[in-house]
């Protein structure tokens, strides 16, 4: 059976993760309240901000650094998406293209 959480990010029932992203509190809080799916949103967040302020992974600073964005970006004020949010994956508005501002 899949386990699933009431997801903090998406704001919806999602299935979870199989199992916490990494040790302590906030890896814990991940697990109980962000599904499988908006945890997948994270790795392309946190690469742009590796690669767009050059940041050195291996350095305790900037993981300190990426855990506290990471708080931020599953729980911070604005972490929700907008209501109506759908991923860029899925499938294609009628006609097969992007909805048309009039």
């Amino acid at each position: 059976m899949i386990r699933t959480v009431d997801c903090a990010k998406l704001g919806r029932e999602l299935p979870g993760l199989e199992k916490p992203p990494f040790p302590g509190e906030l890896g814990h809080r991940i697990y109980n309240n962000i599904s499988a799916e908006a945890y997948a949103m994270w790795q392309p967040h946190m690469t742009i901000m590796i690669n767009h302020y050059g940041l050195n992974p291996a350095d305790p600073e900037t993981r300190k650094m990426l855990r506290g964005e990471m708080e931020e970006f599953f729980f911070g004020e604005n972490a929700r998406m907008p209501e109506g949010w759908v991923p860029a994956d899925a499938a294609p508005t009628k006609g097969g293209g992007v909805p048309q501002r009039k």
